[in-house]
């Protein structure tokens, strides 16, 4: 059974407060903690490697997958490969995501594969969080993949946040549009401080004529933190694209945005756009005469903005 810091992790990784309905598959230190399947949703552990495969059988509607990770073993090195089938037509919200309690003084990791083939006219809502936490001197790293192949039609609306306690990062992201109007939308939102390093790397391959995406990136960085965000959109055909980059830099951190755009086909419309910056002075005296101290209003200024 998990214990109460296993279950605090999962509640901010994956908004549990208790088991939500749905499938679900929570793994802890390595091992499969909890496992529930329901008619139209399988999970099956992988043969060949560490992980599981979802299955979503074509047509299912409105359903859930919860399959958070949570690491409290401080010097824990975890891997897992995760793939996602789901059939033409379905309507399904995939919500994932890990969580780092380390209070020891060696690093621990997770790295995660997840692949997702996404049939048909099939729509996917994913929803990834990371978060770390604990007192020790070892780092809280996460070094996410996501993989996804769209068919004729698809859609992936992927909302990623990393808001809390993650020493270093790096993700990448592969989202290919192989069918006619498959569409795409991602949302990331990044908090860094202290010295925190995070990147932030994606590819985007429109193939599909009359295929479409969208990409925004709001991140805060903090402190000496870092970050690195470098989106790639290639339009191969009559595609659409718009890559959106804000920034918030504070204290002595770096940020850099470094958006790429290629059309390869006379009818690609792609269009990108990137700003960094400090709070404004206005938006803080504007709060401040409402009677916030400055640091309230500073929160309430960053709050609103990786909202």
């Amino acid at each position: 059974m998990l214990n109460e810091i296993q279950k605090q992790i999962l509640q901010q990784v994956a908004d549990m407060t208790d088991i939500p309905a749905g499938a679900v598959n929570i793994r802890s230190d390595g091992q499969k903690e909890f496992r529930r399947n329901t008619e139209n949703i399988e999970i099956v552990s992988k043969t060949d490697k560490d992980g599981i495969d979802i299955l979503i059988k074509p047509h299912t509607k409105h359903e859930n997958v919860h399959i958070p990770v949570v690491l409290t073993k401080s010097g824990f090195h975890d891997m897992v490969y995760n793939d996602f089938f789901v059939g033409e037509g379905a309507e399904v919200r995939i919500v994932a995501g890990c969580g780092i309690h380390n209070c020891g003084s060696c690093d621990s990791e997770h790295d995660g594969i997840h692949t997702f083939h996404i049939g048909k006219n099939a729509k996917v809502t994913y929803i990834e969080k990371h978060y770390g936490e604990g007192s020790g001197g070892g780092k809280r790293i996460l070094n996410p993949q996501t993989v996804v192949y769209l068919e004729e039609g698809a859609s992936i609306t992927m909302e990623t946040s990393q808001l809390a306690g993650v020493d270093d990062t790096k993700r990448y992201t592969k989202i290919v549009a192989e069918g006619e109007n498959a569409e795409i939308l991602i949302t990331e939102k990044l908090l860094t401080h202290d010295d925190q390093h995070a990147v932030s790397e994606m590819d985007v391959i429109l193939n599909g004529s009359g295929s479409k995406t969208r990409v925004i990136s709001r991140s805060v960085a903090k402190d000496s933190s870092t970050q690195l965000f470098y989106p790639r959109v290639q339009g191969n055909c009559d595609c659409f694209g718009h890559v959106s980059c804000d920034a918030i830099i504070m204290g002595r951190a770096k940020v850099r945005a470094i958006p790429e755009i290629s059309c390869n086909h006379v009818d690609a419309s792609l269009i990108h756009e990137a700003a960094i910056g400090r709070i404004a002075g206005e938006q803080l005296l504007k709060l401040e005469t409402l009677g916030l101290t400055p640091e309230q209003a500073e929160e309430k200024i960053l709050e609103g903005f990786l909202r």
